[in-house]
């Protein structure tokens, strides 16, 4: 290994607050990308001439260009120098995101974020790296606090921030409000952050990354076209099914041979590692889901507006800062585990209030469970994240923060659709279920129609009952999906006790 610049050390004890304000403020500006041009959709596709299934074109490039060039955080990191690639990064973040905003066409605005996810996909990974070899161990708690509230904040107050903008100025200043945050985190990682060691033996594995880059890029696809058509009923999706499988069992016998892996098999070795892949996974299936379903549940049918909607939204960020403020002191103190299960207590009762939900619940009802599930995601996020790298090697950080990073955006992929495919079955089987009971012998329904609520001799009578009876359904199938969500917390409580505690110094 030869090396032309300094290695990586512990900076100066001033510079650790500046480090963290601009590896923090690179970590928000790509995770609010993730949502934050979702409510904007409407507005640009008016915009620009789409229709519905162009324009999701613009989050679907971004989602699958940013996952398929996750996993070359390290390389690049290792080849290049961690803080050149940062640097760059950055750069190119917030200039695609300037080009976004002032895109004139479907096919620009496409391009420019297949380019944003490009440049994005290593922010996140290397700001987790630069912060676990920033601060020293005993802190390593506190400094995964900070870097969490960016990591967690950004989805939660992404559709907030989006929909205010888009409502009082323009779509494009959803893609403009990047330009402080780049400028101002690549002149804090300029003057503060210290490069790393450059191993110029590195080898390329192309044909590995290759493999894994068409294995994830075809399960993105996969997952984000499948709702609309009709996952296996359509032969795309078949043939991306296939495409992934066949790719991903390729790179794991070419991981497993080769001499020169694109990953290093030796990274799964640490038990903390790997059982923190799985977990940070799960996370990412609840955090997003749960996002996915509230703004549409109140919108279409508790009709509130989309200012509303992010304004009660917005409390469950502040419950997820509160506990990680609160977490970053407790993590050096009380065993991580134990603060992870209580997050895992939290959400899941969170989840269960949400299956007592109604089209007349108050708003203070929506807010109060909103903080305490943002409470739920803090508690688990930040001892989460110390325990899966407390054991591992300083060499593989930034490896293993790309796959950590990885793993919660495949999570989030998938639990999305898995809420909204089961949501759309869902509604179709309670609208059959509700519809048996509209029948001459039902009570409620004849002295609906002698009050004269409904005129069933009319058609505009029927069409008014089968509304009722769709919106009753889709109400239903809201509170399944949360239900299922509650399960999938209950059952990945055992997990927590394949972690291990890190060892405590004297």
């Amino acid at each position: 290994m030869s090396s032309n610049t300094t290695t990586t050390a512990a900076p100066e004890k001033s510079h650790r607050g500046a480090i963290t304000v601009a590896v923090m403020l690179a970590t928000i500006m790509q995770a609010l990308d993730t949502t934050i041009a979702n409510v904007a959709l409407p507005h640009m596709q008016g915009a620009l001439g789409a229709t519905q299934d162009q324009i999701s074109w613009v989050l679907t490039s971004y989602i699958v260009a940013s996952a398929i060039f996750l996993p070359l955080t390290g390389f690049l990191a290792a080849r290049f120098g961690r803080k050149r690639i940062f640097l760059w990064s950055v750069v190119g973040f917030t200039l695609t995101s300037m080009l976004c905003g002032a895109a004139q066409n479907l096919t620009q605005i496409v391009i420019f974020r297949l380019l944003q996810g490009v440049f994005g996909a290593a922010l996140v990974p290397l700001s987790q790296s630069v912060m676990l070899d920033t601060y020293p161990r005993e802190k390593i708690g506190a400094a995964m606090a900070l870097w969490g509230m960016g990591v967690m904040i950004g989805p939660i107050l992404g559709p907030s921030l989006g929909g205010w903008l888009t409502e009082y100025y323009n779509w494009r200043w959803v893609f403009y409000i990047n330009l402080p945050f780049g400028i101002l985190a690549w002149l804090g990682i300029a003057a503060y952050v210290k490069e790393t060691t450059i191993d110029r033996s590195r080898i390329f594995d192309l044909l590995g990354f290759a493999l894994l880059a068409i294995s994830i890029g075809a399960l993105q696809m996969l997952l984000d076209r499948g709702h609309s058509l009709d996952w296996f009923a359509s032969t795309e999706i078949i043939v991306e099914a296939a495409l992934a499988c066949l790719c991903f069992y390729l790179f794991l016998a070419h991981m497993f041979t080769h001499e020169h892996p694109f990953i290093e098999p030796a990274l799964f070795r640490d038990r903390n590692l790997s059982v923190g892949l799985i977990f940070v996974f799960i996370v990412g299936v609840l955090l997003l889901s749960t996002m996915a379903l509230l703004p549409p549940f109140m919108q279409n049918l508790m009709g509130y507006p989309v200012i509303d909607v992010g304004l009660l939204l917005a409390p469950r960020g502040f419950g997820t800062m509160f506990a990680m403020m609160i977490v970053g002191k407790l993590v050096s103190r009380i065993d991580a585990r134990a603060l992870i299960l209580t997050g895992l207590g939290l959400t899941c009762l969170s989840l269960w209030q949400m299956t007592w939900f109604t089209t007349e619940t108050t708003g203070f009802t929506i807010v109060s469970t909103g903080v305490v599930q943002g409470m739920g995601f803090g508690f688990i996020f930040v001892p989460l994240s110390t325990l899966t790298f407390s054991t591992l090697a300083q060499r593989y950080r930034t490896e293993g923060t790309g796959l950590y990073s990885l793993m919660r955006n495949i999570g989030s992929s998938i639990g999305i659709s898995v809420v909204i495919t089961a949501l759309a079955q869902n509604t179709q089987r309670n609208h059959a279920a509700f519809s048996s009971y509209i029948n001459p012998f039902n009570e409620s329904l004849q002295r609906a129609v002698e009050a004269g609520v409904y005129n069933l001799s009319t058609t505009s009578g029927l069409v008014s009952l089968n509304a009722e009876v769709t919106r009753q359904a889709a109400t239903l199938a809201y509170l399944q999906d949360f239900r299922l969500m509650m399960w999938v917390t209950l059952v990945a409580a055992p997990l927590v006790l394949l972690l291990r505690a890190p060892m405590k110094k004297a």
